[in-house]
């Protein structure tokens, strides 16, 4: 896995041993103190989601073409009929086998939440930058239903900044996340990016999102966090490989980033 998925800092293993035992009452208080605080944070979210939904909008006057299952389709035609696009860039270049199993970990979650975005005016499309040739087999294996397209034929990944040339790797220093990064390995990164389409169909880019900035996507996450032992890793997602590959990961113990 690449440098931006290291950036993704771990989440320390949490130790169960020696842990403090206290009386029902006495936890009650002490959870009523971390309440506050998630309650606290909740508002938070809630705020930060009304200033994301105030953000200015940049009209896309650019074309771009996609490989799909149903032919050549333009930004225009991934919105599916919905006024609201929701791209999620999946790290996979052209010539790779498999995907990049931290995306695959996201994308694992996007079919349940597909079934009900579809009906709320969300049309959810993953984009990558192999041909669609390469990357069905791959769909198919892993059993996803969303629809994954390539933009191997146009500048999209380049232009929102989740691919990078040759040129830019070798020269050290890319453009990601909004701040140039010292990078030199790897030509893909992962992202989130959301478009809305008006009616007279014009296209504006409301907003895009890197690194953990994609963490709000893995409900997985979410789940662990409420555990004793929490994400439990001791580098980013070492315990987390693709969802066919978890009885050789208990053989090899190798992490799914190497």
């Amino acid at each position: 896995m690449d440098k931006q998925h290291e950036m993704m800092a771990a989440i320390p293993a949490e130790s169960t041993e020696h842990h403090r035992i206290v009386s029902q009452q006495e936890w009650i208080e002490e959870r009523k103190v971390l309440l506050k605080k998630e309650k606290e944070l909740t508002r938070l979210n809630d705020e930060l989601a009304r200033q994301r939904r105030k953000l200015p909008w940049v009209k896309v006057d650019k074309s771009y073409s996609f490989q799909s299952e149903q032919g050549n389709e333009t930004l225009s035609d991934l919105f599916g009929g919905k006024s609201q696009l929701i791209i999620y860039h999946f790290m996979f270049a052209p010539g790779w086998k498999e995907g990049c199993p931290g995306c695959s970990f996201l994308a694992d979650h996007i079919d349940g939440a597909n079934l009900h975005l579809a009906h709320h005016d969300i049309s959810v499309v993953v984009v990558s930058r192999a041909p669609l040739q390469e990357l069905l087999p791959f769909k198919s294996r892993m059993e996803w239903k969303f629809k994954w397209v390539s933009s191997f034929d146009s500048d999209f990944n380049y232009d929102y900044f989740v691919s990078f040339t040759p040129e830019q790797v070798e020269s050290g220093e890319i453009y990601y996340n909004y701040q140039n990064l010292k990078h030199d390995e790897g030509t893909e990164s992962p992202g989130s990016s959301v478009f809305y389409k008006d009616k007279m169909g014009n296209i504006y880019h409301t907003y895009s999102s890197y690194s953990r900035g994609c963490d709000v996507l893995i409900g997985a996450h979410n789940y662990l966090d409420l555990t004793p032992k929490g994400r439990n890793e001791d580098s980013t997602m070492d315990w987390m490989r693709h969802h066919d590959k978890y009885d050789d990961f208990k053989k090899d113990n190798n992490s799914c980033c190497h």
